[in-house]
C-alpha cells in the first residue's frame, strides 16, 4: 500500500511541476484544474495454465491493446512494475467517465479477459496536462 501511495503521490507531484514550468506567470489553483482519471493496477491474475504459444498471445494482444486504446485517447499511462513479492504486474490510467467504463476497457484486453491478469480500479485525481490532457495524442509528422 505504501508503494501505490508513494507512485500515486510521485506522479500528481510530476505533472504539477511541468505544467508549472510550462507557464511562467500564469498560476493556477491545483483544486481548480484536477480532473478524476481512473487507475487500474494489474496484478498477476487467477489462471496461469497457458502454454508459451498461448502466453505468447496474450501478451502481444496486451500491448496491441495499449497501442490501441493510447491511439484513441483512452489510455494515458501504462507500464510494468519490476520485479516485486506483491503479484503487481503493472498499471493503467485511463480517461472515462464511470469505474463502469473502466472495468469494460480493461475487459478489451485479452490477457486481462483470460485470467492472465486481474485488476483493481480506484479513481485517481490529476490536472489536465501533459499526457493526461483529453482527447487523442497528436500524431508526429
Amino acid at each position: 500500500m505504501k508503494l501505490i501511495c508513494f507512485l500515486l503521490g510521485s506522479l500528481l507531484l510530476t505533472g504539477s511541476f511541468a505544467d508549472a514550468q510550462n507557464q511562467p506567470g500564469k498560476q493556477k489553483r491545483a483544486e481548480d484544474q484536477v480532473e478524476r482519471y481512473w487507475f487500474i493496477l494489474i496484478k498477476t491474475g487467477p489462471k496461469n495454465d497457458f502454454d508459451s504459444v498461448a502466453r505468447a498471445k496474450l501478451f502481444a494482444g496486451h500491448m496491441a491493446n495499449i497501442n490501441k486504446l493510447y491511439d484513441e485517447g483512452i489510455l494515458k499511462v501504462a507500464g510494468p512494475f519490476g520485479k516485486n513479492d506483491l503479484a503487481l504486474r503493472g498499471i493503467f490510467i485511463v480517461d472515462c467517465s464511470t469505474k463502469e467504463e473502466a472495468e469494460k476497457i480493461t475487459l478489451s484486453d485479452p490477457a486481462i479477459a483470460a485470467g492472465l491478469f486481474s485488476v483493481d480500479i480506484v479513481p485517481w485525481y490529476s490536472a489536465p496536462i501533459g499526457s493526461f490532457k483529453h482527447g487523442k495524442p497528436k500524431k508526429e509528422d
